[in-house]
């Protein structure tokens, strides 16, 4: 028990156990499953507190980035990056500013609420695909999904659906998909690492400390989901985190 609560104040033997198994789907989820990371943000809010869970995850994201981008980095279609980076960085910047204008209980309903809208977007998504509709390739979505996914992505770490559904709109093969996403996250979260620390003060020692022991954790999720993601269906998966983050975030809110 003291040796938990000495990896962080709030991790109890059972809460730790479920800070690696989050630590866990993190990493399969960069390995190529989108959504499965989703489904840690309610649960690392549930343990670590809403804002808190924020400095807690960001650097476990940057680990798991870098091993994704060293796996799928010739992968990448630039061009789909580069042409929404501006509006991801305005989307980070309202977000920081949003941040340090409500309290705890406020930033912890407008992260639920970024949770659910990413949930319904990912069911928009698997519609648009059982349609087999098209999305205009123009500026303004990818200054919606963009802004979209900046602003996610600093409140929650709650992105990936966002960019599932810009990436998916642009008919990226799979390697593709998950090269350019691998890219464009490192890109993200390091860019949101100094503001975090310096603006929020949320990622200190003690929040470092968890991310230092799931690294291996989120290496094993990073090999199970790269064997996964060549034979798994993608329809199950989804609704499998659909379900998961469901549950999880009505949890938050309780």
């Amino acid at each position: 028990m003291n040796f938990v609560t000495h990896i962080h104040p709030a991790l109890t033997p059972g809460l730790l156990i479920l800070f690696l198994s989050a630590a866990l789907v993190l990493g399969m989820s960069k390995a190529g499953l989108s959504g499965f990371g989703l489904a840690a943000v309610p649960v690392m809010a549930l343990i670590f507190g809403a804002k808190e869970s924020t400095g807690v995850i960001l650097p476990m994201l940057i680990a798991a980035d870098i091993i994704a981008v060293l796996y799928w980095r010739r992968h990448a279609v630039w061009k789909f990056i580069i042409i929404i980076l501006p509006w991801v960085a305005l989307g980070i910047v309202t977000a920081l500013i949003t941040g340090n204008l409500i309290n705890n209980n406020q930033f912890r309903l407008l992260l639920l609420s970024i949770v659910w809208i990413m949930l319904i977007l990912m069911v928009i998504n698997d519609i648009r695909n059982k349609k087999e509709e098209t999305v205009p390739h123009n500026k303004l979505f990818a200054i919606v999904m963009g802004f979209t996914g900046g602003f996610a992505t600093m409140i929650g770490n709650a992105a990936g659906p966002v960019f599932t559904y810009y990436f998916l709109s642009m008919r990226l093969p799979k390697k593709e998909f998950i090269g350019t996403g691998a890219w464009l996250y490192l890109i993200m979260n390091t860019g949101k690492l100094p503001l975090q620390v310096f603006v929020w003060k949320n990622v200190t020692m003690e929040t470092l400390i968890p991310g230092l022991i799931s690294i291996p954790v989120i290496i094993i999720g990073i090999w199970v989901g790269i064997k996964i993601v060549h034979v798994f269906p993608e329809n199950i998966y989804r609704y499998f985190v659909i379900v998961t983050t469901i549950a999880t975030s009505l949890l938050l809110f309780l």
